[in-house]
């Protein structure tokens, strides 16, 4: 039985690292993609995960199988193609540590995905299965998400969603609206930027957004704010929220998976609880938020995803050191 699994894109983030000897950018290869950085941040604090997605047959696809294995991330459900190339994510860094992007998929591996080839047995044993946007993008990887999602759900796992919007991979903003509202009738907690908040609900309002988000049936949401941290909601009997949780000051190296440091932090507290989603308490959703904004600040202060993600032992020193 796996904590839990995740689907979706496995990509190689080249992280700017200065400047060569004739003048030019020099980019460092480092492992990501939204749902392997969850997966390796929740193996770094102990936890039993598997990864389900596709590679090329080459020497980016051969790298992030290896580490994955190395970050002890079970990789039964990664498969290898020859037909199509590891995605590729070129990373630009302003001076505070925000990022742009520019992708090599057209297409990349992670899109080629089939139901075909998913692990029914990986996806329906596993306590939450996580998903993100960028493998509603495409054929056949769409479908194949679905279909995951269709699985593990009737297994009794947590559907977990994150809608991480990337306009360079949809073919429009109208496309990437319909794509990323589809999910949310079979989505039990949502991790969402105030910055995509209005994207997938259409209400720029955070109040009119949460309700809009409680009658597709979601149970918990949690509204990220950046360096200014979270906040999260839990469906009861009647509604509750909590106040905005701010984030502790840190020198912001580098922000890529700031966002999947901070949920896979989430979804480990929310697991150390032992409760159902719409039974969290308010004091046990505030645990899970403050575990998760500390993990988020140890990324931060670190280049690259997967390589940034922190273990227990860090987190619980920051938590002591903050006195949070």
């Amino acid at each position: 039985m796996f904590d839990v699994v995740g689907l979706g894109e496995l990509l190689i983030d080249w992280t700017p690292a200065g400047i060569s000897p004739t003048g030019m950018r020099l980019f460092e290869q480092n492992p990501g993609g939204a749902p392997a950085n969850v997966l390796t941040c929740l193996s770094n604090l102990g936890l039993k995960t598997a990864f389900i997605g596709k590679v090329g047959t080459d020497m980016h696809g051969n790298f992030l199988g290896r580490i994955l294995s190395e970050k002890n991330i079970d990789i039964s459900g990664l498969l290898y193609d020859d037909h199509v190339f590891t995605t590729l994510a070129f990373v630009e860094l302003n001076p505070s540590g925000e990022r742009n992007f520019s992708f090599a998929r057209k297409p990349g591996a992670d899109t080629y995905l089939r139901t075909e080839e998913l692990s029914k047995d990986i996806l329906t044993h596993c306590s939450i299965f996580h998903f993100g946007s960028l493998s509603l993008t495409n054929e056949p990887a769409r479908s194949a998400t679905l279909s995951a999602i269709d699985m593990a759900k009737k297994s009794g796992s947590v559907i977990s969603y994150d809608p991480n919007y990337r306009p360079p991979l949809w073919e429009n903003e109208q496309q990437a609206v319909e794509q990323m509202r589809s999910v949310l009738p079979f989505v039990d907690c949502i991790k969402i930027s105030d910055e995509e908040l209005e994207l997938v609900t259409g209400e720029n309002n955070p109040s009119p957004a949460v309700e809009f988000l409680f009658n597709q049936g979601i149970k918990c949401i949690v509204i990220t704010q950046g360096k200014n941290g979270a906040t999260g909601f839990v469906k009861q009997n009647t509604d509750f929220f909590l106040e905005q949780i701010p984030c502790p000051k840190v020198k912001v190296v580098d922000s890529t998976g700031a966002g999947d440091s901070f949920w896979g932090g989430f979804l480990y507290q929310f697991l150390q609880h032992k409760v159902k989603l719409e039974k969290l308490t308010p004091e046990q959703l505030r645990t899970c938020i403050i575990f998760a904004n500390a993990t988020a600040s140890l990324c931060v202060q670190k280049r690259g995803g997967i390589p940034a993600m922190p273990a227990l032992d860090e987190v619980l020193d920051f938590l002591k050191e903050f006195s949070i």
